[in-house]
């Protein structure tokens, strides 16, 4: 069986959802965690996670969405992490990407949800976009606050900065881009990550893994991602799926 922790059940282009949840289901996927980029999308994200069994959620606010973050925002995200399907606050993190953007707000806003995730017990789902440098600053410097760990999902950066987060007990998550034919850097991350260290996601409606690129993605497609990272480690795509199973509800510790 197979895991998703991370994907956008909530996206309008995902609104066939009794569909989109049999297609997962039929290829062997029997978790997902539907991440949030706003309050909003969390009360979406466990609406699903009560309607679905096999769906769980992050609540928090996405560093995109934080020009508009406010008490009253942080207050119905902190109230949606005691929800019993709730398993992390995310996604939270930089994105100094998309204009525009305030980088000390978003600063703020992250640091402010590590804190709410250790008062909450529960791991954060990390988002990282062209912030390297002020992600992994932030993240040692506030390395006390990772009680219950998380994930550096869709990652994209060099084994270096992979090394490190490893070193502050993070995950590290694979995504559609491990599976393109111009994939480079990433491969030499994906061998060097520990197996018990590995994550898996769709990061669906995005980022479809290759052949399927250009297409919506959905969480059926978790197993093209596994057998992926299977090939590059050179172990079986049985044992490593279960593995990366193991995994997901040892950090996400809520899934049943």
């Amino acid at each position: 069986m197979y895991i998703d922790t991370h994907c956008h059940l909530h996206d309008e282009k995902l609104s066939d959802t009794d569909n989109v949840v049999n297609g997962y289901l039929e290829n062997g996927v029997s978790v997902v965690l539907n991440m949030a980029c706003c309050a909003l999308t969390a009360n979406k994200g466990k609406e699903l996670a009560e309607k679905y069994p096999s769906v769980y959620f992050g609540s928090g606010c996405h560093p995109c969405d934080t020009l508009g973050f406010d008490e009253k925002e942080f207050d119905e995200i902190k109230k949606l992490t005691s929800h019993e399907k709730c398993v992390a606050v995310g996604e939270i993190g930089l994105d100094y990407y998309h204009q525009p953007y305030d980088k000390n707000k978003q600063i703020d806003t992250f640091i402010k949800q590590i804190e709410l995730a250790k008062e909450v017990k529960l791991p954060i789902s990390i988002h990282s976009r062209d912030a390297t440098g002020d992600m992994v600053r932030l993240l040692k410097e506030n390395k006390s606050k990772l009680t219950y760990g998380g994930v550096m999902h869709c990652y994209s950066g060099s084994v270096e900065t992979a090394r490190e987060l490893l070193n502050l007990g993070l995950y590290i998550s694979f995504a559609g881009p491990l599976t393109f034919k111009n994939a480079n850097t990433i491969l030499d991350v994906a061998k060097y990550v520990p197996n018990d260290m590995c994550l898996t996601e769709t990061d669906s409606p995005y980022l479809s893994p290759h052949p399927l690129r250009g297409k919506i993605n959905t969480p059926k497609n978790i197993p093209l991602i596994v057998k992926k990272l299977a090939e590059i480690k050179d172990v079986s795509e049985k044992d490593l799926a279960s593995q990366i199973m193991q995994n997901g509800k040892r950090l996400f510790y809520k899934i049943k």
